[in-house]
């Protein structure tokens, strides 16, 4: 990468496609090859398509685009982002802009701690069976992390468990649920075939412990752990425009917050705008 690159490109919208190209091939130093691929050249083939999923019949296309001017922590980013509706990637590019003028955003993360869980029934006394686990706790995590010995070396690997006794839902087996937390460091790693396999390796321990019987041992969804925080703050003359005086326009803006913070219906709406930038930046990473 370039030492000269920035999110800041003024007129960007206006080049004609060979020319933005021109300006990526400067920033990032892109090959020729680099170009074809990022203009679709060597599309998914539809043999490979069809090991890939179940009854295909195609290939799908997006356009991507880049989100510009944006600016994290004192660093300049150009986020890829693959959407068919107009104007997200220019809504993100202006609000960017203002925070750029601002400071940029300020962000934060959590460890990248995920959540395996193992389902345990027919344990008996649920408090028996929670002493029973965490007296085991090291010799849960050794195993766990003897799965993934170099994911261990580089720091990460299984961390901590954790007992949770849910009240017993409605139908036959009126048992509460024991639910076994393996805390897990997946660091880079996104984690779900490394999380499930020490779940599942680590279930026949538990087993053997509590005298019962696992069901599912797989990840958890809920990355409540390792969350991801953005903040800016903005002068309000920077929201100034020719039509509306800044602090209208701030008003309004806070007056939306309050309208979503009471009411769903609202809030939906609101968010859905939000999602429209967290999606289109998901699919053109790749993320599922």
């Amino acid at each position: 990468m370039s030492d000269t690159v920035t999110s800041r490109l003024p007129g960007f919208h206006k080049l004609p496609m060979e020319e933005r190209h021109a300006h990526l091939s400067r920033m990032f130093r892109l090959t020729p090859e680099d170009l074809r691929q990022l203009l679709g050249s060597e599309v998914l083939q539809p043999v490979l398509a069809n090991q890939m999923i179940e009854n295909a019949v195609g290939t799908f296309s997006l356009p991507l685009g880049l989100g510009l001017n944006l600016q994290v922590n004192g660093r300049d980013y150009l986020v890829p982002m693959a959407v068919e509706e107009p104007s997200v990637v220019a809504a993100v590019s202006f609000a960017a802009k203002i925070v750029r003028e601002a400071g940029g955003f300020i962000g934060e993360a959590d460890p990248s701690l995920m959540i395996g869980q193992v389902q345990v029934s027919r344990y008996g006394d649920p408090t028996v069976a929670t002493e029973r686990i965490l007296a085991h706790k090291e010799q849960i995590l050794a195993l766990a992390n003897s799965f993934h010995p170099a994911m261990v070396a580089r720091g990460g690997g299984a961390k901590d468990v954790e007992v949770r006794v849910l009240p017993a839902p409605e139908g036959p087996c009126g048992e509460p649920l024991l639910i076994v937390h393996l805390i897990i460091d997946a660091q880079e790693a996104m984690g779900a075939n490394l999380i499930n396999t020490m779940a599942e390796g680590v279930a026949p321990l538990i087993e053997q412990v509590t005298g019962g019987k696992v069901y599912l041992r797989i990840l958890s969804n809920l990355a409540d752990r390792r969350l991801a925080r953005a903040m800016c703050r903005i002068p309000i003359p920077l929201l100034a425009d020719f039509e509306m005086p800044a602090e209208e326009i701030a008003e309004g803006i806070a007056q939306a917050s309050r309208f979503a913070e009471a009411d769903p219906y609202r809030a939906a709406t609101h968010n859905k705008g939000v999602m429209n930038g967290i999606d289109a930046v998901a699919i053109a990473t790749g993320q599922d």
